[in-house]
Order: structure tokens, then C-alpha cells, then sequence
């Protein structure tokens, strides 16, 4: 049996998977961390997560500081220096430690004789870090950490706030809970979490409540007992926008995990909720977060867009699209996505979006709501999106969604990343009219 890589090794081989074969991070971690626990887990995920998010700067660091690139059989070895660059950076390891472990690395990765590059490497880096800095600031890529097609999106449709959002998104996202309602007040639990040493401020949904730290999910009390779920405020917005009530046929169409699905039933446990995903293994993550909460809906595998599939014909009151999208918003929780979207992702997705929208709007009673949701700061799959149904579709009309929270872009509102602490989000609530297409 094999021995497992180093911390270092783990997250270099982690970082290379997601660069050069586009795996999403946490799945690339489950791999090449197994066999480590502990505070090597942790750190091995820390240098990760860290690199990715960084990658667009390390990759042109890393392009400039080799004579030549690694052969493609050694292209791990490329992303094992950006791992040394992101320690001698930002982390508060000794710089004499950080490369003398990546340097270990190397061997345990397999590559023994780049030992000696990978060492000059970071050494070089470490004398002229300065000059290398000055040298590249004009690259906005490398300002930035972003991809120069990201950064150019971000600035066409949010110029007044284009650094802003650049920077948030290069942060480590807080850690929100929503609490359940029916088991304890926010206030409440704030209390218990004090008591245990920890601090809990209230957000700007009812339910939430921002910690001063990250903390696993077994330190949060009553996270087992389904009493607290870890949930960005932003996403916890949607319940209360959808406005659950008892009795109601309500559909969560691309459910999974199921945060939304609990947080509906937890407002309103005497609705009749159907959860949809497509993806069997998703589905089974939204029945296991409703059996931690003690809650029960109708989870099926299908695509919402497909109603002939599982629709048995019953109008909705109310629908919940939480559609897919470029998770632009999400990018300080998912730092992966800076290196697994593409630009002409978006126009793909927009059409996926115009396809939901209008396969579960039939759905909807008259009289009923449907609301549109994205994690999302692209305007092309958020006001844009909202703006095209009303236009198709004259018995839509937008409701006014209140405030103070994000600022009103078209039908809906959006939520920048960092703002109040929340992650990027848009929200449209379209509500069918009782008497048909208007004229």
C-alpha cells in the first residue's frame, strides 16, 4: 500500500488536478489527502485552497521564474512551486520551512531530481520578490488573481465597484449559520455559542447569524439535533423571499444540497414540498440534510426542465429555481471556479436558465410565485435572464423585493460578494398574474 503524500504533496497534487485536468477542489482534496487527519489534513487543505485562489498570480510567477516549462509528464511540478510561493506569501510558516518542505515534496511526488529546481526556485523568489512585484503590477491578471476574461465581465457590468468585488472575492468567506427556528431563537443560540467561547452576530436574514471564526460543523451546538445549518446569509434570503405558508404545493427545482429545501420546511413544516436534482448523489446529500433537521419532502433525480418526467400534473403555489449558474458570486467559498469557467460558459448557461424558466413557469398557479435565484454577479444570467421571461411571457409581472440588502438590478436584486459579509447573489421574485397575459 502506498504512503500517503505529505501535507504539501497532497495539496500540490490537489492544485494540479484541478488546473490541468479541471476536477472540482474539494473532491481533488478527498483524494489526495487520504491517508492524512488531523492538523496535516487541515493544512493540506489550507495550502490548497489558498493556491487556487491565487493560481491566476502564481502561474504567471511561476512562468516567470522557470527558464523553461516542466515537461507535460512533470506539469505537477509547476504547481507544486505555486504551492511554495502562496507559503512564502501569505501564510505564517517560516520561509526557511516552507521550502525546505516543498522541496520534500517534490520527492514524495516522485519527481526526486526537481528537488534541486524547485529550491532555486523559491529561493530566487524569496531575494527578488520585490522587483518581480513592481515588474508585474500592471498585469491585471496578476493584480488581481482572476482570469484577465473574468476580470473584464466584472468590470463591464460593475465598473463603480469592479475592486471591490475583486478583492472579496481573494478573501476567505466567513462562516454563517441559520438557526431553526422552531427549536431556539437566533438569540438563543447566539447565547450558547457564547458560552462555549465563541461570538454569533445577527445578519440580514432573520435566521442567520455570523461567527467570528470557521469552525467544524461538531463544534456548533446542536448542529446533530438539526437545531443550526451552515448556510451564507445570502443563500438564507430565499426562504424567507418565497414566503412559505401552510398547505402550499411547493417545488425547490435543482435543490441540492438542500439548504433551501430545510430552511422552506423549517418556515413552514405543514407545506408540501417536492426537492428536485438531477444528480443522484446530490439528492441523497438534500435527504440527509433533512433527516438531520427532522424534516420530510419529496426528493426525485430528474431535470426540472423536463416536467413530463416527474410533474403529476398539480399546480404549484409557489416555485424556487435556484438555477445554475457561473457561481461568480461564490468565488471566495469556491476558488476553483476562477480556473474551471470559461467565457463562453455564461451564454451556455444563460440558455439553461431561459430553459428552466420557462419549462416550470406552466407549473405555476395563476395567482402564484415563482422566484429566480443565482449565485451569480453576471448580469447576463441575472437582470438580463429576469428581463427576457417578462418580456416573453406577459402574465409575469416582477414584485418589488424589500431592502436594505443589495441594490436593484432590473426585476430583482443583487447582492455583491462582501457586502454585509454575504456572498453574491441575485434574487427575482415573478409572480403569475390571476387573469392571464396582460395586454
Amino acid at each position: 500500500m502506498a504512503r500517503p503524500l505529505s501535507p504539501r504533496a497532497a495539496a500540490a497534487r490537489a492544485v494540479h488536478e484541478v488546473s490541468a485536468q479541471g476536477r472540482n477542489l474539494d473532491r481533488a482534496l478527498d483524494d489526495t489527502c487520504a491517508g492524512l487527519e488531523g492538523r496535516d489534513r487541515a493544512f493540506a487543505r489550507a495550502v490548497a485552497y489558498g493556491t487556487v485562489r491565487g493560481y491566476p498570480r502564481y502561474a504567471i510567477l511561476t512562468r516567470r521564474l522557470l527558464k523553461r516549462p516542466p515537461k507535460r509528464r512533470d506539469r505537477v511540478l509547476a504547481d507544486l512551486i505555486a504551492v511554495g510561493l502562496f507559503q512564502l506569501d501569505e501564510m505564517r510558516v517560516p520561509a526557511h520551512a516552507a521550502v525546505k518542505e516543498t522541496v520534500a515534496a517534490s520527492r514524495n511526488l516522485g519527481l526526486p531530481a526537481a528537488s534541486g529546481l524547485v529550491n532555486a526556485v523559491l529561493r530566487r523568489y524569496q531575494r527578488e520578490r520585490p522587483a518581480l512585484w513592481e515588474e508585474l503590477s500592471c498585469d491585471p491578471e496578476f493584480r488581481w488573481a482572476h482570469p484577465a476574461w473574468l476580470i473584464d465581465r466584472i468590470t463591464a457590468d460593475w465598473p463603480a465597484d469592479r475592486e471591490a468585488v475583486l478583492e472579496a472575492n481573494n478573501r476567505q468567506a466567513p462562516m454563517w449559520v441559520r438557526v431553526n427556528r422552531r427549536r431556539a431563537p437566533p438569540a438563543a443560540w447566539a447565547a450558547r455559542f457564547a458560552a462555549a467561547g465563541g461570538k454569533a452576530e445577527p445578519g440580514p436574514a432573520p435566521e442567520s447569524l455570523l461567527l467570528d471564526r470557521p469552525l467544524d460543523v461538531a463544534e456548533l451546538p446542536g448542529f446533530s439535533d438539526g437545531e443550526v445549518s451552515v448556510q451564507d446569509a445570502a443563500a438564507q434570503l430565499a426562504a424567507g423571499l418565497l414566503d412559505p405558508r401552510p398547505g402550499e404545493l411547493i417545488l425547490d427545482a435543482c435543490a441540492a444540497p438542500g439548504g433551501k429545501t430545510g430552511h422552506l420546511l423549517e418556515l413552514a413544516p405543514e407545506a408540501d414540498v417536492t426537492a428536485l436534482d438531477s444528480d443522484a448523489e446530490r439528492a441523497g446529500r438534500i435527504r440527509s440534510n433533512l433527516a438531520r433537521l427532522g424534516l420530510n419532502a419529496r426528493v426525485s433525480v430528474a431535470d426540472a426542465g423536463c416536467p413530463g418526467d416527474w410533474h403529476d400534473g398539480r399546480a404549484f403555489d409557489a416555485i424556487l429555481l435556484d438555477a445554475p449558474c457561473s457561481g461568480t458570486g461564490v468565488i471566495r467559498r469556491h476558488p476553483d471556479i476562477k480556473l474551471l469557467r470559461r467565457p463562453d460558459d455564461i451564454a451556455a448557461l444563460a440558455a439553461a436558465q431561459d430553459r428552466l424558466l420557462d419549462a416550470l413557469w406552466p407549473l405555476l398557479r395563476p395567482g402564484g410565485r415563482l422566484l429566480y435565484c443565482t449565485c451569480s454577479i453576471l448580469r447576463e444570467e441575472n437582470a438580463g435572464r429576469a428581463d427576457a421571461f417578462l418580456r416573453r411571457h406577459g402574465d409575469a409581472v416582477a414584485a418589488a423585493l424589500p431592502g436594505p440588502w443589495g441594490r436593484t438590478d432590473g426585476p430583482g436584486r443583487q447582492i455583491l460578494p462582501g457586502e454585509t459579509g454575504m456572498d453574491g447573489f441575485y434574487y427575482a421574485c415573478l409572480n403569475k398574474s390571476k387573469n392571464g397575459p396582460s395586454a
